[in-house]
């Protein structure tokens, strides 16, 4: 089980403090999220990447429908190769709302999940630093003949963790082509994120689908999410949540204040992760 932890405010210097606090308090990973308009992502994390040498980086999450594919590998790209590989890529729809939508019209689920999956492939192989072409419905490349950028340290591609609805098929088949599951549940009685048991049936349908393609469930992240304090009492949650077959234990505070969030993240930071 690794441990990673998601600042929910703040900016670049903030990043750079509080991923240099995770990493030396045990922590394997260090999110921050991606606003439509706000604090640049990839910049928090390049300053959070210069500050430390083993923690993983990455976002969460990445709207990579809402974002041109060739920015969002360019960017990762560079981050991997100046982090010594430790980027995790996250990505999802994008959620239909005006907070998100509010410079351009939202074009739809369908076409958001197509535009998905189109942006996946191209991101992958922008990651290789060799000359490639593509044709899509909605994006398409032309081979380039010059200035290839070097390929990302992390080989064959840099860390994807990707949103899948479960169970959802089409969602789920998406999830099992990549490297983690980030757990959404399709239920309007309950919360969007599924229950442990739950989760151990999306898992043992994940290793099902994967092991079609001839792929196996070593290496591949199933990631659960919440808020914890300090104490035995969240040891056991996260424990209950290995046993249903996270790998990943993320813990997220949305609700904290603007006034004392910083303050707050470092000392849920410094207590350490819920490690048993």
């Amino acid at each position: 089980m690794r441990y990673g932890f998601v600042m929910p405010g703040g900016g670049a210097r903030e990043a750079a403090d509080l991923a240099a606090e995770a990493e030396q308090a045990g922590w394997d990973g260090f999110f921050v999220w991606e606003p439509t308009w706000g604090n640049d992502a990839w910049v928090m994390l390049t300053a959070a990447a210069m500050r430390t040498s083993t923690i993983r980086l990455g976002t969460m999450l990445t709207p990579l429908p809402k974002r041109k594919p060739w920015e969002v590998a360019s960017q990762s790209l560079t981050l991997d190769n100046l982090s010594g590989g430790r980027v995790i890529l996250s990505v999802g729809l994008g959620a239909p709302e005006k907070r998100f939508y509010m410079f351009e019209d939202d074009p739809g689920r369908k076409v958001r999940a197509e535009m998905l999956d189109e942006g996946l492939e191209l991101v992958q192989h922008m990651w290789q630093g060799k000359a490639f072409s593509y044709e899509g419905t909605h994006y398409h490349a032309r081979r380039p003949e010059m200035m290839i950028p070097p390929p990302a340290t992390q080989q064959p591609r840099i860390t994807t963790w990707v949103v899948g609805l479960w169970p959802a098929p089409k969602s789920m088949r998406r999830v099992a082509r990549w490297d983690g599951w980030l757990p959404n549940y399709a239920a309007p009685e309950q919360s969007n994120r599924p229950n442990q048991e739950q989760l151990a049936e999306a898992v043992a349908w994940l290793a099902e689908e994967r092991a079609k393609h001839g792929l196996g469930m070593e290496g591949f992240d199933i990631v659960a999410e919440g808020t914890t304090e300090p104490g035995q009492a969240a040891i056991d949650e996260v424990r209950t949540w290995e046993a249903a077959g996270a790998t990943w234990w993320i813990d997220a505070n949305w609700g904290l204040d603007e006034s004392s969030w910083f303050d707050a993240s470092r000392e849920r930071l410094r207590a350490g992760p819920p490690r048993g």
